[in-house]
Formats: structure tokens, sequence, C-alpha cells
């Protein structure tokens, strides 16, 4: 008759050695030892709290699916956690500084001199730019935010969704809708 420790009573190595054979108990029971030590760390590297809950998350996906790569000779299961969930966190922290950096960037490089057109390109030009900027205006509020956000702004509807904190799902409805409406009006005019 074999017989099974407690989970409560057991060590991380053994709780992390069920964990790596696919045990969801137990990766519950570890995750609830160390989530705050987690959370705390993706807190400390990115300073905000929104970021350091989805790298939380990201980095307990990764441990769990990651977990029958996990070697004793690597230390302990904790300190291995800790390096996942930083390394994840120092990603996203490298990925919005690129994103920042390449936005400036763009903002500060001088306009190169455009190439003249014919006055009749740029009155078809203007006329359809008026078009756009009155249809932009008729929308809804937030549905002109999110679009604005996604087409002027370069960001992707997962990044608006957490700029407005707002659902994946209801952003990209907001976009949809947004775009319909701006279609219907814009092929109405002449």
């Amino acid at each position: 008759m074999s017989t099974v420790t407690p989970l409560k009573s057991s060590t991380d190595v053994e709780v992390f050695a069920r964990v790596q054979g696919g045990d969801t108990s137990a990766f519950a029971e570890f995750y609830d030892r160390h989530s705050s030590l987690l959370y705390g760390i993706a807190l400390k590297v990115l300073g905000n709290e929104h970021d350091a809950e989805d790298i939380l998350q990201e980095a307990a996906v990764l441990i769990w699916e990651r977990a029958p790569l996990y070697s004793a000779a690597l230390g302990q299961p904790v300190s291995w956690a800790v390096a996942l969930t930083r390394n994840r966190a120092i990603d996203r922290l490298r990925s919005v500084r690129r994103r920042t950096e390449v936005m400036d960037a763009a903002a500060q490089e001088p306009a190169s001199a455009p190439t003249p057109e014919p006055p009749s390109a740029r009155t078809l030009a203007s006329e359809t730019g008026e078009f756009v900027k009155r249809a932009m205006e008729s929308l809804a509020s937030d549905q002109r935010e999110a679009i604005e956000l996604a087409f002027y702004g370069g960001l992707t509807q997962q990044e608006i969704a957490l700029r407005l904190d707002q659902p994946l799902g209801t952003v990209k409805a907001r976009i949809r809708r947004g775009m319909m409406a701006m279609r219907d009006m814009l092929e109405g005019q002449p």
C-alpha cells in the first residue's frame, strides 16, 4: 500500500515532481505557494500592476508547459519559476521600449520633400480626407478611439485592450462596427 504525502506538507521538489507528471492539483499548490513572489518580481521589472498580472498568467502557463523540462540541476523549482517569470517580464519591457523608440524616431524624422502632385490629385486627396474625417467624427467615441489607436497609434488590438482596460472582444467589436459604419458612409459619397 502506497502512501501519498499531502501536498501542503510536501517540499517544493516533491510537489514539482508531481507537476512534471501532469498533476493539476500539485500545480495549483505550487502556484498558491509562489504566485505572490512571481507577481512581485514581474511588478518590480515592469512597474505596472496590469502588465505584472499578465506576465504572471503567461509565466504560469510556461511553468505548466515546461515542467517536464525542469531538471534539479537548474536549482530549486521556485528558482526556475522565478527565472522564467523574470525573463518573460524583461521580454515584455524590451518590447515596449523598442516600440516606444521606433515611434519616437519616426516622430523626429524630418518629412521627406513630397513630390509635386497634379492639382487634380491633390483636390481628390483633400476631398477624400474630408470624407474620412467626417466619417470618423460621426462614429461613437469608443469606436473612434479604438480605430485611432489602431490606425494612427499603430497598436495591436491586444495593446488597445490593455490601454483602454477593456476586454479584447469588446475592442475587436468596436473596431469592426466602426469600420463598417465608415465604409457605409464613404460608399454613399460621390
